[in-house]
């Protein structure tokens, strides 16, 4: 029972939390010790309440899941794990996280509230809108990166980076959108109504729309970000997006992948290479160029 709440937490997902590191990295503060706790226990709080809404959304799914080739082996589907005892890890996470969140910082507490209702929102009825459905799948990601901010007393953080955020979240989604279509074919509107909304020439033009325009904003940002290095360095750090992006276009086009983000990112090897090159690129010129 318990290695089945454990797989349906996610843990692998909770990478994507992550994110909530960027303020402390680009605001110069990694080293601060304070900062540094901060973010870690808020990192902490941010996976107690992913998995409570990863729980939440598979309760809601259980039937369609059961209907999907991968997914009717999660543990509610198949029925290794109970509602009951997934009801009860979900409140008891919440309790946690929203507890320690509001102890933690205000601001904080207020942002992984409204992560949490969004969730909800996304779970119960939003992911059936379309175009809507991304969007909100998103803004969980800028929040990570918000409520990082909050932590820190940020003073250098460019706003170029909520946008970068933004769009790196919508690529990564649309990607997902794309293998669920292709791996279900006529079966993906029984598994997700709102696929029916969607087809591989839409989701393309979006995809190439979201990519180009990803690109364009972090180039934008490694030269009038105020924070940065007067000589520019940190555009040294674009051919790793470039080659990470077109990279994860590859196998979403050519090797036909594309699914959960936090698992193809595991799975491909120059894919995790290229996003650990450039963190250390990144930290090196924001740390050691100035």
């Amino acid at each position: 029972m318990f290695l089945s709440l454990l797989k349906t937490m996610r843990p692998r997902q909770w990478a994507k939390n992550v994110f909530v590191f960027a303020a402390l990295v680009f605001d110069l503060k990694l080293f601060n010790p304070l900062y540094l706790t901060r973010t870690l226990i808020a990192f902490g709080l941010l996976c107690l309440i992913a998995s409570a809404v990863y729980i939440i959304n598979d309760l809601a799914d259980i039937e369609k899941d059961r209907l999907h080739p991968k997914k009717k082996h999660r543990p509610l589907a198949s029925g290794k794990l109970s509602k009951g005892v997934a009801v009860a890890a979900a409140v008891a996470f919440i309790g946690i996280a929203l507890g320690g969140g509001y102890a933690l910082d205000l601001r904080f507490g207020l942002l992984i509230t409204a992560y949490l209702l969004i969730n909800i929102l996304y779970s119960l009825w939003l992911k059936h809108v379309v175009i809507l459905d991304v969007l909100l799948v998103a803004a969980g990601f800028v929040i990570r990166v918000a409520a990082g901010v909050v932590l820190v007393d940020v003073v250098r953080f460019s706003p170029w980076l909520y946008i970068c955020m933004t769009l790196l979240a919508l690529f990564l989604v649309l990607g997902k959108r794309r293998r669920e279509i292709t791996l279900l074919e006529s079966q993906a509107d029984e598994h997700r109504s709102v696929l029916a909304n969607y087809n591989l020439q839409f989701l393309d033009q979006l995809i190439g729309t979201v990519s180009t325009s990803a690109i364009v904003a972090y180039s934008f940002y490694t030269f009038s970000a105020e924070n940065l290095p007067q000589n520019h360095t940190m555009m040294l750090t674009i051919p790793f997006v470039l080659y990470g992006i077109f990279r994860y276009l590859y196998l979403i086009h050519v090797k036909h992948e594309g699914g959960a983000p936090d698992e193809l990112f595991f799975k491909d090897r120059p894919l995790m290479i290229t996003f650990i090159l450039w963190g250390l690129a990144a930290v090196a010129v924001l740390y050691l160029a100035q």
